[in-house]
This record gives structure tokens, sequence and C-alpha cells, in this order.
């Protein structure tokens, strides 16, 4: 091949660089993730991605790419395809159906994101949990797992390691909740809809949610959805609290001198909240809503793929105790309030 030759194919296809190996990973690891789902629907997909998310980073042959190579497109997945997913998450909610749950059911949503949220962060700063964990992890078991995690974080500015491990904390414990839950529902005393009311207010990611509630009949799916979506609501309002917190916590600091301090209301909490309004209206087909629901699925694969890939288990293990002690105690916490919550509003 001569050297004009060499520099024409170069120019054709340019070598492979940047972000493209990790988000060529990632896309391969969400194929990945739906072919796992398919063989076994009861697996979410946004759980198999996390779990083949970290078997990548540890297998021999892939750890020296997942940690070299696709290492900076798998940190972009992990933060931009996380926030286009949390915008369309937005379009899953309607107004009209959060106020047709009724005021005494938004009343105990609030009071167990509450609770699991205070009783969360204050358990993990007890057990001397590092970084941002605490607050991560209380936002995952309180509000929506994974995608609740990655937004938190983005307005926090937490280190990949402490997302990491958060989300792969929540991701287990969620994934438990799928075998559990359905068990405890008739020795529990819950009907369909209670039983549906329990999993929403106390399941983390909504594909978790529906693969629990879905055992109970379509009654108990539909006050699961409707359940969990209120919490979801409530992302929002949480993000921007964290975004307060973090600009009077670096106050004084270089960040605030030079103008840099992070928004109260972060751009892809702002086309959160657009959505929502977007689908309040009705103004969206069916077809539109489909496909802007498939496309959610996929970019918060990929990009869970991607925090998982930056787990890293040693260092987990060196904390294991302390941070499984805070996932069964949080799981137990907003398992136990979510029921009273059912009970007394039943």
């Amino acid at each position: 091949m001569t050297v004009r030759e060499r520099r024409v194919r170069t120019r054709l296809l340019p070598p492979l660089g940047g972000d493209t190996p990790g988000l060529l990973l990632a896309a391969l690891g969400v194929a990945a993730a739906l072919a796992v789902h398919q063989a076994v629907p009861a697996v979410p997909k946004l759980t198999a991605a996390v779990v083949l998310g970290i078997a990548a980073a540890h297998l021999p042959g892939m750890r020296p790419v997942v940690r070299g190579i696709a290492r900076p497109g798998l940190s972009m997945a992990g933060k931009r395809l996380m926030r286009l997913g949390i915008v369309l998450l937005g379009l899953k909610l309607s107004l009209d159906d959060v106020l047709g749950l009724g005021w005494a059911t938004v009343a105990m949503v609030l009071a167990v994101v509450a609770a699991t949220f205070a009783g969360t962060w204050w358990l993990g700063r007890r057990l001397g949990l590092p970084g941002d964990q605490p607050l991560l992890v209380a936002t995952g078991y309180s509000i929506c797992g994974a995608s609740a995690i990655g937004a938190v974080s983005q307005a926090a500015g937490s280190e990949e390691e402490d997302v990491a491990a958060s989300v792969a904390l929540v991701t287990l414990c969620g994934t438990l909740a799928i075998a559990v839950l359905p068990l405890l529902q008739h020795p529990l005393g819950l009907g369909e809809a209670e039983f549906g009311r329990w999993v929403g207010a106390s399941v983390h990611d909504v594909g978790q949610v529906v693969a629990t509630a879905q055992t109970g009949g379509a009654g108990a799916l539909r006050e699961a959805v409707l359940v969990k979506l209120m919490r979801v609501v409530l992302l929002a309002p949480l993000v921007a609290g964290v975004a307060v917190s973090v600009r009077r916590r670096r106050r004084g600091e270089h960040e605030v001198k030079s103008g840099k301090r992070p928004p109260i209301v972060p751009l892809f909490v702002a086309g959160f909240l657009a959505m929502i309004v977007l689908r309040t209206t009705g103004l969206l087909p069916d077809r539109a809503l489909t496909l802007a629901g498939d496309a959610q699925e996929l970019l918060l694969a990929a990009a869970l793929f991607g925090l998982g890939s930056a787990v890293h288990l040693p260092t987990m293990v060196r904390t294991g105790g302390r941070i499984a002690l805070l996932g069964l105690g949080s799981w137990v916490m907003v398992a136990g309030v979510s029921y009273a919550g059912v009970l007394i509003t039943t």
C-alpha cells in the first residue's frame, strides 16, 4: 500500500480514539443486556446492564480495555447519556396521573421518601462510608434507584467510584426485592391494590417495580407504577436541594470566586420537568411516547453499563461490611415505612 493510499484510508476510516471505543463497548453491553432480558424476562434490562458492566471490568481479557482505551467513552456514557435518559424519563409522567392517586397516597409517598432519605443518609454517615456514598445510596433507595443516583451525582460533582459503588448496592437490593416481596404479599395480608402500592413505594428502579408488581396482577401493576412515578416526580426538588447545598458548601472556594457555581436546577432536570409538562398536555401521540420510552431505556442501559464498569470489587470489599449493613438497613427501613403507609391510607 502506497503512502497516498494509506492517507486516503486514514481519512475514510479514522483510528478509534477518544470516546468512541467506550461508546462502542457500551453499545455491546446494551445489546447483551437486551439479550439477557429476552432470555429471562424477570431480569430488568437496566439491572442486567449494571451487572454486565461490573463483569466486563473484572474479566481478565476485558479489564485492560475497560480501564484503558474504553474508559473515556464509558465515563461519558455514565454522565451524558444518563442525563439524556433522565430527560426522557419525564415523558413517563403525567400530572393528571399523579394527582389521580389522591392526596392521602401522595402524602404517604412524601413521608416514605423523606424518612428513607434522612434515615439512610444518617446511617451511612454513622457507618463512616467514604465520599458521597451515604448521599447517593439514600437518593437511590428513596427515589428511583440508579437514575436518581446519576442525577444527584451530577449536581453534587461526586467521584465516579462513589457513584459506581452506590449503583451496584442499590441495583443488588432492588433485584433481591423482585424475589422477596411477592413471597410476603399474602403473609402480610395485602390485597392486589395494596401490594401494588407497597411495591411502588419501596422498590427502587422502575423496571424492578414492574417485574415485582406484575406477580400480583394487573391491578397491582397499575397501582405500583403510579406510586413509583410519584416518587420519580420528587427527583427534581431533591436535585435542586443538593445543588443548593453544594453552592453553600463551596461558598468562598475557587469555584464561587470564579463564578463557576452549580445551577440550582441543572439543565437536564429542567428538561425532565419540561417533558412532564409536555406529556401532561396530551399533544404527543402514543407512537412518539413508545419510541421515547425505548430510547430512554437504551440510554439508561448504556449509562448504567458505563457506571457498572467503574465498580472495583476489591475496593468495595474493604468497606463491604459497612456498605452491606447500610443496604440491608435501608431496605428494611423503606419496606417497613412503606408497609405502614399503605395500611394507614387504605
